[in-house]
Protein backbone atom coordinates (compact mmCIF):
# COMPACT_ATOMS: atom_id res chain seq x y z
CA UNK A 1 0.00 0.00 0.00
CA UNK A 2 0.93 3.44 -0.60
CA UNK A 3 -0.85 6.97 -0.08
CA UNK A 4 -0.24 9.28 -2.81
CA UNK A 5 -2.30 12.37 -4.50
CA UNK A 6 -2.52 13.51 -8.15
CA UNK A 7 -1.58 17.45 -8.53
CA UNK A 8 -4.57 18.26 -10.26
CA UNK A 9 -6.75 17.12 -7.11
CA UNK A 10 -5.02 19.67 -4.99
CA UNK A 11 -6.13 22.54 -7.23
CA UNK A 12 -9.88 22.27 -6.23
CA UNK A 13 -9.45 21.74 -2.74
CA UNK A 14 -9.67 25.16 -0.79
CA UNK A 15 -6.94 27.15 -0.13
CA UNK A 16 -4.96 27.11 3.01
CA UNK A 17 -4.62 31.15 5.14
CA UNK A 18 -2.78 31.59 7.92
CA UNK A 19 -4.63 31.56 10.87
CA UNK A 20 -2.89 33.35 13.63
CA UNK A 21 -1.04 36.64 13.57
CA UNK A 22 2.35 37.24 11.54
CA UNK A 23 5.38 39.37 12.79
CA UNK A 24 7.44 40.17 10.32
CA UNK A 25 11.31 41.26 11.55
CA UNK A 26 12.86 43.33 9.74
CA UNK A 27 15.42 45.21 12.54
CA UNK A 28 17.34 43.77 14.66
CA UNK A 29 15.80 45.64 17.67
CA UNK A 30 12.81 43.17 17.67
CA UNK A 31 14.90 39.63 17.32
CA UNK A 32 15.13 39.32 20.99
CA UNK A 33 11.35 39.12 21.75
CA UNK A 34 10.23 37.05 19.02
CA UNK A 35 12.94 34.55 19.92
CA UNK A 36 11.98 35.04 24.14
CA UNK A 37 8.06 34.02 22.53
CA UNK A 38 9.34 31.00 20.65
CA UNK A 39 11.28 29.22 23.52
CA UNK A 40 7.80 29.66 25.40
CA UNK A 41 7.02 26.36 23.03
CA UNK A 42 8.57 23.25 23.24
CA UNK A 43 8.42 22.59 19.29
CA UNK A 44 7.55 24.78 16.47
CA UNK A 45 7.57 24.77 12.62
CA UNK A 46 10.46 26.00 10.50
CA UNK A 47 10.93 26.95 6.74
CA UNK A 48 13.05 29.60 5.05
CA UNK A 49 12.48 31.32 1.65
CA UNK A 50 15.75 32.41 -1.00
CA UNK A 51 15.33 34.73 -3.63
CA UNK A 52 15.15 32.41 -7.21
CA UNK A 53 18.01 32.44 -9.55
CA UNK A 54 17.27 31.95 -12.82
CA UNK A 55 20.94 31.44 -13.91
CA UNK A 56 22.32 27.83 -13.44
CA UNK A 57 24.93 27.55 -10.56
CA UNK A 58 23.53 30.95 -9.43
CA UNK A 59 22.72 30.53 -5.30
CA UNK A 60 21.21 33.88 -3.10
CA UNK A 61 21.87 33.54 0.39
CA UNK A 62 18.46 32.93 2.53
CA UNK A 63 16.62 35.71 2.29
CA UNK A 64 13.90 34.52 5.13
CA UNK A 65 13.36 32.24 7.88
CA UNK A 66 9.95 31.60 9.20
CA UNK A 67 9.37 30.13 12.64
CA UNK A 68 5.74 29.13 13.60
CA UNK A 69 4.04 28.03 16.88
CA UNK A 70 0.24 27.35 16.56
CA UNK A 71 -1.01 30.73 16.79
CA UNK A 72 1.97 33.01 15.49
CA UNK A 73 4.64 33.24 13.03
CA UNK A 74 7.65 35.39 12.65
CA UNK A 75 9.45 36.10 9.20
CA UNK A 76 12.81 36.80 9.93
CA UNK A 77 13.96 39.01 7.12
CA UNK A 78 17.47 37.87 7.24
CA UNK A 79 18.34 39.66 4.06
CA UNK A 80 17.83 43.16 6.20
CA UNK A 81 19.27 41.66 9.22
CA UNK A 82 21.44 39.14 8.44
CA UNK A 83 21.61 36.20 11.05
CA UNK A 84 21.56 38.02 14.71
CA UNK A 85 23.15 35.82 17.71
CA UNK A 86 19.90 35.21 18.99
CA UNK A 87 18.54 33.86 16.27
CA UNK A 88 21.79 31.56 15.71
CA UNK A 89 21.63 30.35 19.64
CA UNK A 90 17.83 29.42 19.10
CA UNK A 91 18.21 27.35 16.07
CA UNK A 92 21.51 25.41 17.45
CA UNK A 93 19.99 24.73 20.50
CA UNK A 94 18.53 21.36 21.11
CA UNK A 95 16.59 22.01 23.53
CA UNK A 96 14.01 23.16 21.04
CA UNK A 97 12.39 21.25 18.09
CA UNK A 98 11.54 22.82 15.07
CA UNK A 99 10.35 20.50 12.28
CA UNK A 100 11.02 21.19 8.72
CA UNK A 101 10.69 19.24 5.56
CA UNK A 102 14.19 18.76 3.40
CA UNK A 103 15.99 20.82 5.54
CA UNK A 104 19.12 19.42 4.03
CA UNK A 105 18.60 22.07 1.71
CA UNK A 106 17.56 25.11 3.99
CA UNK A 107 21.36 24.37 6.09
CA UNK A 108 23.54 24.30 3.42
CA UNK A 109 22.31 27.71 2.30
CA UNK A 110 22.37 29.06 5.55
CA UNK A 111 25.65 27.18 6.38
CA UNK A 112 27.13 28.93 3.27
CA UNK A 113 26.17 32.29 3.77
CA UNK A 114 25.63 32.79 7.37
CA UNK A 115 27.15 31.75 10.61
CA UNK A 116 25.18 28.59 11.76
CA UNK A 117 26.63 25.95 10.70
CA UNK A 118 25.34 23.21 13.19
CA UNK A 119 21.58 23.54 13.77
CA UNK A 120 20.11 21.45 15.97
CA UNK A 121 17.31 20.20 17.39
CA UNK A 122 15.57 19.89 13.94
CA UNK A 123 12.65 17.02 12.87
CA UNK A 124 12.64 16.59 8.84
CA UNK A 125 9.12 15.36 7.77
CA UNK A 126 10.39 13.26 4.82
CA UNK A 127 11.67 10.74 7.30
CA UNK A 128 8.65 10.30 8.82
CA UNK A 129 6.03 10.29 6.33
CA UNK A 130 6.75 7.15 5.19
CA UNK A 131 5.81 5.05 8.03
CA UNK A 132 2.70 6.62 7.27
CA UNK A 133 3.08 5.03 3.67
CA UNK A 134 2.86 8.28 2.44
CA UNK A 135 4.90 8.70 -1.05
CA UNK A 136 4.91 12.52 -1.79
CA UNK A 137 7.29 14.72 -0.21
CA UNK A 138 6.42 17.93 -0.86
CA UNK A 139 5.01 19.67 1.97
CA UNK A 140 1.78 21.01 -0.86
CA UNK A 141 1.13 17.04 -1.49
CA UNK A 142 1.61 16.02 2.10
CA UNK A 143 -1.04 18.70 3.39
CA UNK A 144 -3.49 17.65 1.14
CA UNK A 145 -3.48 14.21 1.60
CA UNK A 146 -3.61 14.50 5.48
CA UNK A 147 -6.03 17.68 5.81
CA UNK A 148 -7.66 18.61 2.04
CA UNK A 149 -6.68 21.97 2.02
CA UNK A 150 -4.44 23.55 -0.68
CA UNK A 151 -1.22 25.20 0.10
CA UNK A 152 -1.01 27.94 -2.74
CA UNK A 153 2.46 27.75 -4.39
CA UNK A 154 2.09 31.10 -6.67
CA UNK A 155 4.50 33.34 -4.58
CA UNK A 156 7.17 30.56 -4.33
CA UNK A 157 9.07 32.08 -7.33
CA UNK A 158 8.85 36.31 -5.99
CA UNK A 159 11.34 38.14 -4.76
CA UNK A 160 11.87 37.40 -1.40
CA UNK A 161 14.66 40.48 -1.14
CA UNK A 162 11.95 42.83 -1.78
CA UNK A 163 11.87 46.24 0.34
CA UNK A 164 8.83 44.99 1.78
CA UNK A 165 6.86 41.82 1.69
CA UNK A 166 3.17 41.90 0.51
CA UNK A 167 0.55 40.12 2.57
CA UNK A 168 0.49 37.36 -0.04
CA UNK A 169 4.46 36.65 0.46
CA UNK A 170 3.81 36.56 4.25
CA UNK A 171 0.85 34.02 4.08
CA UNK A 172 2.51 32.08 2.23
CA UNK A 173 5.69 31.66 4.32
CA UNK A 174 3.73 31.45 7.72
CA UNK A 175 1.76 28.81 6.22
CA UNK A 176 5.00 27.00 5.34
CA UNK A 177 6.58 26.84 8.33
CA UNK A 178 3.02 26.78 10.52
CA UNK A 179 1.88 23.31 7.80
CA UNK A 180 5.10 21.58 9.49
CA UNK A 181 3.97 21.90 12.69
CA UNK A 182 0.81 20.51 12.00
CA UNK A 183 1.49 18.13 10.04
CA UNK A 184 3.58 16.85 12.80
CA UNK A 185 1.19 16.93 15.44
CA UNK A 186 -1.30 15.01 13.34
CA UNK A 187 0.66 12.41 13.02
CA UNK A 188 2.55 12.03 16.36
CA UNK A 189 -1.04 12.26 17.90
CA UNK A 190 -2.04 8.87 16.02
CA UNK A 191 -5.11 10.79 13.72
CA UNK A 192 -4.00 9.56 10.55
CA UNK A 193 -5.43 6.00 9.96
CA UNK A 194 -3.65 5.57 6.24
CA UNK A 195 -6.19 2.58 5.65
CA UNK A 196 -8.70 4.83 5.59
CA UNK A 197 -7.03 7.79 2.92
CA UNK A 198 -8.93 8.30 0.01
CA UNK A 199 -5.94 8.71 -1.30
CA UNK A 200 -4.64 5.17 -0.58
CA UNK A 201 -3.57 2.85 -3.29
CA UNK A 202 -2.96 -0.98 -3.39
CA UNK A 203 -0.03 -2.39 -5.09
CA UNK A 204 -0.59 -5.34 -7.35
CA UNK A 205 1.10 -7.63 -5.10
CA UNK A 206 -0.84 -6.55 -2.44
CA UNK A 207 -4.11 -7.83 -4.58
CA UNK A 208 -2.85 -11.51 -5.01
Amino acid sequence: MKISIDKAVIQSMPQVIFPGDIHVIDSIFHVKEAIRVLMNHEMVGFDTETRPSFRKGVVHKTALIQISTPYECFLFRTCKIGMPQDLVQYLTDSTYKKVGLSLHDDFKIMSKFGNCDEPQGFIDLQEIVGRFYITDISLQKIYAILFGEKIAKGQQLTNWEAPELTPAQQNYGAVDAWACLKIYNYLKDGLFDPNLSPYKIIEDNEQE
